[in-house]
């Protein structure tokens, strides 16, 4: 049984003259997981989570942090004890990258000098350049200044990171990048993450559990995400889930059965027309075999970008998104080193898909 971080005890948020924003919440957050919280708007989700580093202070009930009750400890110290990453990632115009990511050590104590190291070191963590830490906010991309969010929450080391909604202002493209990148960077640190959106869909693919809030600040389901897609536990959950949970489910099924077929490569510099004089699409690699993009069979098309890439050991949605997104048709898969280890046909993966849910079916 998992070692529990958080807890929630039969707690209520009520504000002056109006319904409870938080019911009776009672709730136990695993250590080292991510746990999302999901639901319409209203319902409670942000203000359970700002209540964890008393943000918001409960009406009734008691918080607790790895066993300690958070009433009992200074709401700086407590804040400055745990991550937190906001949907506009909330960085200081007037100072620089590096200087955005040491604020927390500085209020620790910690030197200028050692802050900044620990700050271009963390640039590094969460995938951006080292030049970046000289620029400002207004200087970045949104996608990029949510990067540094998570970089400045990460600063100091906290056993806690609190997101709440911290993806939801940038692009769907974008978007997907900073998911996959919190769960590469949760495999390496193993945080205790609570993660606050609205979209059921990137709560089932962050989420080691999903709490659904319906309104009214009541907790209608607590469970990993494949029950909840599986077995919605009331109506209310099964609407908000939607009808298309089947195709959500896809991101539970492993695509190890999908075989990979050889492609055409070809280096950069006869990228350009190489589909063309072969008549087919030619994926277009660097000298360690990455994939670059496309060379298409149209004249004048250059070279395409190429969709999602697929890596062994990814679902059948990975695999999917893959096929779809690719100009050619033909998700292309890559090894641990980025290096093309084949493509995926993508009526094949519709195929396999049929399979597995008849096999659903029939478990059932």
């Amino acid at each position: 049984m998992a070692e529990a971080m958080i807890e929630f005890q039969s707690v209520t948020k009520q504000y002056q003259g109006g319904q409870p924003a938080v019911d009776n919440l009672t709730m136990s957050i695993d250590k080292g997981a991510i746990t999302v919280l999901v639901g319409p708007s209203g319902c409670g989700k942000t203000t359970s989570l700002r209540m964890i580093n008393r943000m918001v202070e409960p009406s009734s009930g008691t918080i607790t942090v790895a066993g300690k009750d958070v009433s009992t400890v200074p709401a700086a110290q407590l804040r400055r004890s745990m991550g937190y990453v906001m949907q506009s990632s909330g960085l200081l115009p007037h100072r620089s990258v590096l200087d955005n990511i040491a604020t927390v050590p500085r209020l620790n104590g910690v030197s200028k000098a050692d802050a900044r190291k620990r700050a271009a070191e963390l640039l590094d963590v969460v995938g951006l350049a080292s030049v970046l830490g000289k620029r400002y906010p207004s200087q970045l991309s949104g996608g990029q200044q949510q990067r540094v969010g998570v970089a400045r929450a990460l600063a100091a080391d906290p056993p806690v990171l609190l997101m709440d909604e911290p993806f939801s202002a940038v692009d769907p493209v974008v978007r997907d990048e900073l998911q996959q990148e919190l769960l590469r960077l949760q495999r390496e640190l193993a945080k205790t993450i609570v993660f606050v959106t609205h979209d059921i869909d990137e709560a089932t693919v962050l989420g080691d559990k999903v709490a659904v809030f319906a309104v009214g600040g009541k907790l209608a389901q607590y469970a990993a995400p494949e029950e909840i897609l599986r077995a919605p536990a009331n109506d209310f959950v099964a609407s908000f889930v939607g009808r298309d949970r089947g195709f959500r489910h896809l991101a539970f099924d492993v695509a190890d059965s999908l075989r990979l077929h050889s492609v055409t490569m070809v280096g950069q510099t006869e990228g350009q027309s190489a589909g063309r004089r072969a008549g087919e699409w030619a994926l277009v690699v660097d000298d360690e075999s990455r994939p670059l993009g496309w060379s298409s069979p149209r004249d004048g098309a250059g070279l395409v970008p190429g969709g999602s890439l697929f890596h062994k050991g990814d679902t059948l949605r990975r695999a999917l998104d893959s096929a779809l997104s690719s100009p050619s048709g033909l998700g292309v898969a890559v090894d641990d080193d980025g290096r093309v280890a084949g493509v995926l046909k993508a009526p094949e993966v519709l195929a396999l898909i049929e399979e597995v849910r008849r096999h659903r079916e029939d478990a059932t």
